[in-house]
């Protein structure tokens, strides 16, 4: 029981469930502009998210306490290297177009992770886009719609119309709400200069929020030119577990509420999909 609960903690803290998250849109978006599975953008994307994600959790500590890094944490350096090969490897299967994409995206991700301006544009010492007051959820919310929805695309010469742009616009949103239960978590450790959405308006305005940005991703598909019954059945039912989990979203929440189940969602939404699509 023990060595499952390390595998399961090794799981979550080496991003691995995230990218799987990440995987997930980025699948789901092929599949909804009924593009054939593409291994090169799917697996770089994967990789992708496990050497982006591992390198801003990780930086700071690895900077400055390298010698004396725990085991775990050596474990995810190691891990997150054979990630960043991997996702070099297909980095190379990607048409030009798609590179100059991720170019912007990796500079976005640098930048959110680095000290790079001066003391007096930030809220606290770490000088990087993520300690700008409330800037951090609308930033991964553009990074995460931007690489699931246009990257795949992109990289697969579809010409980029009104209904791409309204599933874009709807990733935004969804990631944005997904975020929350984050936000209502981390109300316990985050400084009140970050002003985060919770902070700025309290869990209960929050919550409301977010159920009105629900709405209008699941009435935005009604505005696509082509948008089949069983899509809108399957999206209105991940709009409704999305809710759940938003509304008994709490301070005071279990390790696995957020970083697993709702980090679930893209995966169920997955699976849905390929079940009955």
């Amino acid at each position: 029981m023990k060595f499952i609960k390390q595998l399961f903690n090794f799981y979550l803290n080496s991003s691995i469930h995230v990218a799987l998250s990440v995987f997930s849109l980025t699948w789901i978006t092929l599949m909804e502009f009924e593009i054939p599975y593409d291994e090169n953008i799917l697996y770089f994307v994967f990789y992708a998210t496990l050497t982006g994600y591992n390198f801003v959790k990780y930086f700071g500590i690895a900077k400055f306490h390298h010698r004396s890094l725990t085991n775990w944490l050596k474990l995810i350096q190691v891990f997150s290297l054979f990630s960043f090969l991997f996702m070099c490897y297909y980095t190379f299967k990607l048409n030009t177009k798609t590179l100059i994409c991720v170019v912007g995206f990796a500079v976005i991700t640098f930048l959110y992770a680095i000290p790079f301006l001066p003391k007096r544009f930030f809220l606290d010492k770490q000088h990087n886009l993520r300690s700008i007051g409330g800037l951090k959820i609308y930033l991964i919310a553009l990074i995460w719609s931007g690489v699931t929805v246009l990257l795949p695309l992109i990289n697969n010469n579809y010409h980029i119309g009104t209904d791409v742009m309204i599933t874009a616009i709807q990733r935004y949103l969804f990631i944005m709400v997904l975020m929350l239960p984050f936000e209502i978590r981390d109300l316990r450790y985050d400084s009140l200069k970050l002003s985060t959405i919770p902070q700025k308006i309290g869990v209960k305005q929050t919550k409301i929020i977010g159920g009105i940005l629900l709405a209008v991703f699941f009435f935005l598909d009604f505005f696509k030119r082509e948008t089949g019954m069983v899509q809108v059945i399957i999206l209105m039912t991940i709009t409704c577990i999305t809710l759940l989990f938003l509304v008994f979203s709490k301070v005071e929440q279990g390790k696995s509420y957020s970083a697993f189940w709702v980090e679930s969602i893209p995966i169920i939404w997955l699976i849905l999909l390929l079940l009955f699509y």
